[in-house]
C-alpha cells in the first residue's frame, strides 16, 4: 500500500469510527428513559454495539499508524472529527432516534456488505463480523419505522416530522472523502454513489409503504465532514468530561 492510499484509508477509519463513536453516545442518552423498559434495554444494546464497532474501526487505524484509540475518542476537539452532522443532533424524541438510527442502519448494512469484498483483508474481516450485528439493528429499527408511521395520527406526525429534518443530513452519509476515490480504485471500499443507489431504493420503498412522505424539498445538506453543528461541541464536553478531569482513571 503507497502512502497516498494509506493516508486516505486512515482518514476513511477515521470518519466510520467517529461517526459510530457519536452515534453511540446520542442513542446512550436514552438509557432508562426508552418508551418501555424493553426498547430501553433494546436501544442501549445497540449504543454497546454501535461503541463497539467505532473501536474496531480505530483499531484498524492504530495498526495503520499507531494511534491511541482513547486520545482520538477523548481528547481530540470538535474540529478534528469527521463524523457526519446527522449523527451528532440532539437526540430529540423517540421518533426522531429511531428514523436516524434506521437511515445510518440501512446505509450501514449495504456499505458492509459491499466492504466484505474488500482487497484489505482487515477491513473485509471486520465487515464481516459487524454486518450480523447491524442487520439485526435493521430489523428492529424497521419495525418501529412501520409501528410508528402507521400507528396514531400523533406517531406519523412526530415520524413525518423527524424525516423531513433529517433526510438531507442523511445524504452527507454519502459523500466522498477528498481522497476515497483513491480507496475505491484500489478496491478497498465501495463507491459511495452505488450504495446510495441501493439505499435510496430500500428506504424509499419502506418509508412509503409506512405512511411516510419524502420531503419535497432536500433541506439541509452537509458536503464535508470538517465542518459540525454546534451540538457536537457540547456532546464532546459531556463525552470527554472524565478522561480530561482525570487521563489516567481506570475502570475496576
Amino acid at each position: 500500500m503507497n502512502e497516498p492510499v494509506k493516508q486516505a484509508l486512515i482518514a476513511k477509519l477515521t470518519a466510520l469510527a467517529d461517526d459510530e463513536l457519536i452515534l453511540a453516545h446520542r442513542d446512550s442518552e436514552w438509557v432508562g428513559h426508552g418508551p418501555i423498559l424493553e426498547e430501553d434495554i433494546a436501544l442501549a444494546n445497540i449504543a454497546q454495539d454501535e461503541l463497539g464497532h467505532a473501536t474496531v474501526w480505530y483499531g484498524l487505524r492504530s495498526a495503520l499508524d499507531g494511534s491511541d484509540p482513547d486520545q482520538l475518542a477523548f481528547f481530540r476537539d470538535a474540529t478534528a472529527f469527521r463524523n457526519s452532522e446527522l449523527v451528532e443532533l440532539p437526540r430529540g424524541d423517540w421518533a426522531f432516534t429511531l428514523l436516524r438510527q434506521y437511515l445510518f442502519d440501512a446505509y450501514e448494512v449495504l456499505w458492509l456488505h459491499a466492504v466484505q469484498s474488500s482487497t484489505y483483508p482487515p477491513l473485509a474481516e471486520a465487515a464481516a463480523k459487524m454486518l450480523r450485528e447491524e442487520r439485526f439493528h435493521l430489523q428492529h429499527t424497521q419495525a418501529w419505522i412501520e409501528r410508528l408511521g402507521q400507528g396514531t395520527a400523533e406517531s406519523n406526525r412526530r415520524m413525518q416530522a423527524a424525516l423531513d429534518g433529517q433526510w438531507g443530513y442523511a445524504q452527507q452519509l454519502f459523500v466522498p472523502l477528498p481522497d476515497e476515490p483513491l480507496l475505491v480504485a484500489e478496491g478497498i471500499v465501495p463507491d459511495l454513489a452505488e450504495v446510495k443507489e441501493a439505499w435510496l431504493s430500500r428506504t424509499t420503498q419502506h418509508l412509503q409503504n409506512s405512511g411516510l412522505r419524502l420531503p419535497l424539498q432536500m433541506g439541509y445538506q452537509p458536503t464535508t465532514r470538517e465542518i459540525h453543528t454546534e451540538h457536537l461541541w457540547s456532546l464532546l464536553a459531556e463525552m470527554q468530561s472524565t478522561a480530561r478531569w482525570d487521563p489516567e482513571a481506570k475502570v475496576w
